[in-house]
């Protein structure tokens, strides 16, 4: 297996455990760290489709947006607005200040809307990026 291979198959292999987990903490209620899993989980798998499309390593970024410029990826005005806005839960699950305003306004409404959102990105990238 070479180091490219190697590598993608832990972006895959750690995005799928980075959903799990995402879906499980949706469960415990615990909202601002389902929505940091599923930045993460996206990220992932982001990185992944970069290594395969590019043949070089992915850039060193959290920007979903960005990841899925390096990728060459086609994408709908929705699916830009949706990643843009996935990143910021990277962000704000990360640093202190950022952290108490993002979870009161991580609600269960709108982390399952979220939650929703990353599932069908997942789901779609998948379908038309990672098919063998």
């Amino acid at each position: 297996m070479s180091e490219f291979e190697k590598t993608i198959a832990y972006y895959k292999e750690s995005s799928e455990k980075d959903w799990k987990f995402a879906k499980k903490l949706f469960e415990d209620k615990e909202f601002g760290y389902c929505l940091f899993f599923c930045h993460l989980a996206t990220e992932k798998l982001l990185k992944a489709i970069v290594v395969i499309q590019t043949n070089a390593p992915a850039e060193y970024t959290h920007s979903l947006f960005r990841l899925a410029e390096m990728a060459g990826l086609s994408l709908t005005d929705d699916q830009i607005e949706n990643l843009k806005t996935i990143t910021k839960f990277n962000i704000a699950g990360r640093y202190e200040d950022e952290k108490w305003e993002f979870r009161k306004s991580a609600t269960e409404e709108y982390t399952q809307k979220y939650l929703a959102i990353t599932e069908n990105l997942i789901l779609w990238l998948k379908e038309n990026y990672l098919k063998k």
